[in-house]
């Protein structure tokens, strides 16, 4: 190294920890128009390890800040500028991320479980400095696309992100919202997108060898070029025909015989028995008077279901991953192994079906997955939730009162 290159001063500046507070609470002052608020700009401030969960920074400019192994667990950056930023390791469990400018930046090894990254940009950047002698100088360490190797983003929101080129190899994306997101020429080998919805995506000449693809859903999805040498693509979820047909009805008659058995408690119409059945063709089930369908193992994934009528239904083994069930009536409905990933269950009805004066059904979603889904003020008195796996689940103003709940399981207060 020349002497001028060793006494040229460091990009990376030191503030103290003081300093570094004041600027986050005059930038909450700066958010509310409040006065002595100011933006936050901490450019190239090394903010390795700091502890700012839940702090907002939604604007601030962090462009190379230094944030590795930082806890930033439920911060909110919506539109920050960290651009070229360096994240490994750090600790961003339900960050909202959305709109962010993150060209170029590390996320090595970060966990992001449960965070928003919408319409981020994650491509790649390249950083310009001021140099003596000349001119421009281009900081190469910096060129770098997003990295995502080894990050881990169970549960997050990535839809509408700019990933293209981006190096994600060993990524957990199990259960992400992936739709419409650019992935072109992106660097995926052996990542792990178990359930992730890949909607829209676009994933032309993307290195996705060896990746883990298990009940994906792969509805629009552009894979010319892409590389899928022994990719993992068992159950996944792909376009439905436009007409679904059973016994040579078309389901939506099917249903409607169903609703005339329910008005008439029997006396006309015929019970539906949809198993494996697709009712994605059919968009919205909304309001639809349907006790008693007998529909193990169907899908009914992103489908408005709100307020259905449900009551005792059969619904084993269903994905029901991202429905929306906000006050659906469930009781005594049958949920054992069904997939409620993401599901909007807020205000719906799981408590016990009363059969007889003393008999009654409860409802059973012994092993669901109910990962991210919203149970806010959803009435579940008595349910089974035995070996459910309710991790990520809100579950404010939920009634859970006598329920079995999953060993270990503590809910909210």
């Amino acid at each position: 190294m020349s002497a001028a290159a060793s006494s040229r001063p460091s990009l990376i500046r030191t503030l103290h920890a003081s300093l570094v507070r004041d600027m986050v609470e005059a930038h909450a002052r700066y958010l509310k128009g409040l006065p002595n608020g100011r933006r936050a700009v901490l450019q190239y401030v090394n903010l390795n390890n700091y502890e700012l969960d839940g702090a907002n920074l939604a604007e601030a400019d962090l462009t190379g800040a230094l944030l590795g192994g930082a806890s930033l667990r439920g911060a909110k950056l919506t539109r920050a500028t960290l651009y070229g930023a360096d994240l490994r390791d750090a600790d961003l469990r339900d960050a909202d991320l959305s709109r962010c400018d993150m060209r170029g930046v590390c996320l090595r090894g970060a966990n992001l479980g449960g965070a928003d990254l919408s319409g981020c940009d994650l491509r790649e950047g390249v950083t310009a400095v001021q140099d003596d002698e000349k001119g421009l100088r281009i900081l190469e360490h910096d060129k770098r696309a997003g990295e995502l190797d080894y990050a881990m983003l169970q549960g997050a929101n990535l839809s509408g992100a700019q990933m293209s080129g981006a190096f994600a190899r060993q990524a957990d994306f199990t259960d992400a919202d992936l739709s419409n997101v650019s992935l072109q020429g992106a660097k995926l080998s052996h990542a792990v997108m178990d359930g992730a919805n890949l909607s829209g995506a676009n994933l032309h000449n993307a290195d996705m060898a060896r990746v883990s693809l298990r009940r994906a859903v792969l509805v629009g999805v552009d894979v010319r070029g892409a590389d899928l040498t022994d990719a993992d693509l068992t159950e996944v979820l792909r376009a439905p025909p436009p007409i679904i047909y059973v016994d040579d009805q078309p389901l939506n008659e099917v249903l409607e015989a169903h609703e005339l058995f329910c008005k008439t408690e029997g006396r006309d119409g015929a019970v539906a028995k949809v198993a494996d059945i697709d009712f994605r063709p059919l968009r919205r089930l909304r309001g639809r008077r349907l006790s008693g369908l007998c529909a193990p193992k169907a899908v009914f994934f992103g489908m408005d279901l709100e307020g259905a009528q449900l009551q005792g239904a059969n619904l084993s083994g269903a994905d029901l991953r991202g429905a929306k069930l906000r006050g659906a009536d469930l009781r005594g409905a049958r949920l054992v192994d069904a997939k409620l990933n993401r599901a909007d269950l807020t205000d719906a009805k799981l408590g016990p079906l009363r059969i007889a004066e003393d008999r009654v059904i409860r409802t059973d979603m012994t092993r669901a997955v109910l990962r991210g889904a919203d149970l806010r003020g959803a009435s579940a008195p008595r349910a089974r939730l035995v070996e459910a796996d309710l991790s990520s689940a809100r579950l404010e103003g939920a009634d859970l009162g006598g329920a079995e709940l999953p060993a270990g399981f503590q809910p909210p207060a």
